[in-house]
């Protein structure tokens, strides 16, 4: 599923990423811990294609059999639309748009015909619990009524993996845990691959594995 190999990144003087190997299998829920400043959110960024390594002629990074840092511009777009889910601690829905439309987005964005963006992201919001909420917009809906349609969103393109970053840090504890179940209720019944940059102990507990960076590198699996 994901292949990343000697992974670095610098700013400046400053070494976040200090040579990281990872592997990541398919319908695996991977929490990813440490101190802030470790280098975590820099490698999901990295993993996301929102960012490339320093060192992008001697790194790689294999996602569903496809070398993303050998893709242009417009290939690496296209890519991460088709392939990624990105959930992030704040929803980032666009206030101005009804949650039935905020999870269309990506989908509308991959040129998917309107009528069959809409009755996907209906069979999604339906399966979150959120049939009465399709014209909501987000002022009107609860913290985790916002960030399950943010799932939602992360979900509608059929992703080959969902990248997660503090996903419950903003939600009240019974939201949180709610949203953890999500997860691996998603990953038992679709297969989903999830990679959880988080601080919340008892999610990154429950992932299938917990891995620990420590000033740049992965010290623990």
């Amino acid at each position: 599923m994901i292949i990343a190999t000697n992974i670095r990144k610098s700013f400046g003087h400053l070494e976040v990423l200090k040579g990281v190997d990872l592997t990541i299998n398919k319908g695996e829920v991977v929490s990813i811990v440490g101190a802030s400043g470790a280098g975590k959110t820099t490698l999901l960024q990295i993993l996301g294609t929102l960012d490339e390594p320093s060192n992008k002629t001697d790194s790689t990074l294999l996602i569903n059999d496809t070398l993303v840092n050998q893709l242009n511009d417009k290939g690496l777009a296209r890519f991460r639309n088709e392939h990624i889910g990105f959930i992030f601690q704040f929803h980032q829905l666009l206030p101005e748009f009804t949650a039935l439309e905020n999870v269309c987005i990506p989908a509308f964005i991959k040129k998917t015909p309107r009528a069959e963006a809409e009755n996907r992201a209906k069979e999604l919001l339906d399966f979150l619990g959120l049939s009465d909420r399709y014209d909501h917009k987000p002022n009107a809906l609860s913290g985790g009524e916002q960030q399950r349609v943010a799932v939602a969103r992360s979900l509608i393109n059929n992703p080959s993996v969902i990248l997660a970053d503090e996903p419950s840090g903003n939600l009240d504890s019974e939201s949180a845990d709610n949203l953890h179940q999500l997860f691996f209720k998603l990953r038992d019944e679709f297969g989903q691959t999830f990679v959880l940059v988080t601080h919340n102990t008892e999610l990154a507990n429950m992932a299938d594995r917990k891995l620990t960076m420590v000033d740049g590198v992965i010290v623990s699996r």
